[in-house]
């Protein structure tokens, strides 16, 4: 897995979160491809970025490295903890207590349960350092490299893969929400639910979900462009869209779709499904 697009993945889904705080995400990555579970690592940068939001005061800095020996990826965020004129040479001021949060122990404990190398430093800058040491070396191939493809694509023992995503709901009909709220219940989601369209865009000028499941009479002109609005900033972001009856399940790109489709006759089994597909896409 090429860490480098997974990341590059998540900045682009969190720009509109940052560009409204003021926050710039700079990144500057080598090419990089590890042995971990996408899941994990998807959750894990998001909750990198999290952290980094809520203690960076204008920019924050990613880059991706490989050092020689031993050829493992390092993953580093740094960004200033405190305002530029505080950051004197010298000065000897504690680093903020938010540094510390709730969202910095989940960011380390999922590290450590990948068995990643975690380095913090809080200095006049903060600097998190992430080593991969089941990184992809082209300098070793033949038997070990197929040990790492193996590895690869072992079954994920990660029984809830999207655990930790986001996703919004466009539905204005009770008894719709109830039955996507059900069909979603065992895949540790954060969901939210809006009435409309124009609701949905009000909440992703803040930030956008990681896919947008919306009923079918929600679709026409202002979806269309709501949509368009969103293809801007990520290019082939998934929506699914629940169809009044039937057993359909189409995922996106099949037949010239742009959109998957799940009948609501299916909704229990498919929809999951329907998710899985469009959010693998970006990992």
């Amino acid at each position: 897995m090429q860490l480098a697009t997974v990341l590059n993945g998540v900045i682009t889904h969190r720009s509109r979160e940052t560009t409204a705080r003021g926050i710039v995400l700079k990144p500057s990555l080598s090419p990089a491809e590890v042995t971990i579970d996408a899941s994990l690592l998807f959750g894990l940068l998001n909750a990198t970025v999290d952290w980094a939001l809520a203690n960076a005061q204008s920019q924050i800095d990613f880059s991706i490295d490989v050092k020689s020996w031993p050829a493992h990826a390092y993953l580093r965020c740094r960004f200033a903890h405190r305002p530029v004129d505080e950051l004197v040479d010298g000065a000897a001021a504690a680093a903020p207590r938010g540094l510390d949060s709730l969202t910095w122990h989940l960011l380390e404990q999922t590290a450590w349960a990948m068995g990643l190398i975690v380095e913090r430093k809080d200095e006049h800058l903060t600097t998190l350092t992430l080593e991969f040491p089941r990184t992809v070396s082209s300098a070793f191939e033949g038997v070990g490299a197929a040990l790492d493809l193996n590895d690869r694509f072992a079954p994920s023992t990660n029984s809830q893969p999207l655990a930790g995503s986001h996703e919004l709901v466009i539905a204005s009909r009770r008894e719709m929400r109830a039955q996507i709220r059900d069909a979603l219940r065992d895949m540790s989601l954060i969901v939210d639910f809006v009435n409309s369209v124009d609701e949905a865009g009000a909440f992703c000028r803040e930030g956008l979900p990681h896919a947008v499941v919306l009923e079918s009479i929600q679709t026409g002109e202002r979806f269309a462009h709501f949509r368009e609005e969103i293809a801007k900033d990520v290019p082939g972001f998934g929506f699914i869209e629940i169809l009044e009856e039937g057993a359909t399940f189409e995922r996106s790109g099949v037949g010239g779709s742009t959109m998957a489709r799940v009948g609501r006759g299916v909704l229990a089994s498919s929809l999951p499904s329907a998710l899985m597909f469009e959010l693998s896409r970006s990992l």
